[in-house]
């Protein structure tokens, strides 16, 4: 059985797109699925999967470092052979990606643009002609990891509601792609 760890911070669209297509795979399962937000919608889109979850709230900790060890002590029991950060706002520090082989995650940009918080908002009021997304290795460098998967489309002319969800329709395709592309290499 193949193990895949998602972590995440608010309205779990990414993590639903990916249990929809991990629930029809065999010989894979999402393990866990954890939030630094004990408010995040997530966890109700987690438990409609069958999906355990956790809380750790990162405002217990005195430092990212304190953090980053209880999470990836939370983590380890699962075995996983990758984890997935599905919206989890959060810099992750040598602590936790050190830790593990595999961490990926997805960004709202065509990287290198626009790292960082706020990519969405940079990228659309860029007057850039193109928008994308971008799903990449977790690194020591904030994303700046090896790029796995990377969609454009053409922006020019899009409000800001239409931009945001061509970027959120690209998200939920190539995620879930990518993850299970990933795991059953």
């Amino acid at each position: 059985m193949k193990n895949i760890v998602i972590l995440f911070s608010g309205n779990g669209t990414n993590l639903e797109a990916i249990a929809d297509k991990v629930s029809q795979e065999k010989g894979i399962n999402i393990a866990l699925a954890l939030t630094n937000n004990p408010n995040a919608y997530g966890i109700e889109r987690a438990k409609k999967f069958g999906i355990k979850t956790e809380v750790l709230e990162h405002s217990k900790f005195k430092s990212r470092e304190d953090y980053d060890k209880a999470l990836v002590d939370a983590i380890k029991p699962y075995n996983p052979d990758i984890i997935v950060l599905a919206g989890f706002m959060r810099i992750l520090t040598p602590v936790f990606v050190n830790a593990f082989d595999l961490i990926i995650n997805i960004h709202p940009s065509l990287l290198p643009l626009f790292k960082g918080t706020k990519a969405i908002e940079r990228s659309f009021s860029s007057g850039m002609k193109v928008g994308g997304v971008t799903v990449h290795k977790v690194t020591n460098e904030l994303d700046s990891g090896e790029i796995l998967a990377q969609e454009c489309f053409n922006s020019d002319g899009l409000s800001w509601d239409e931009f945001n969800a061509k970027i959120k329709e690209i998200e939920h395709r190539i995620y879930p792609k990518t993850v299970l592309k990933l795991i059953k290499d």
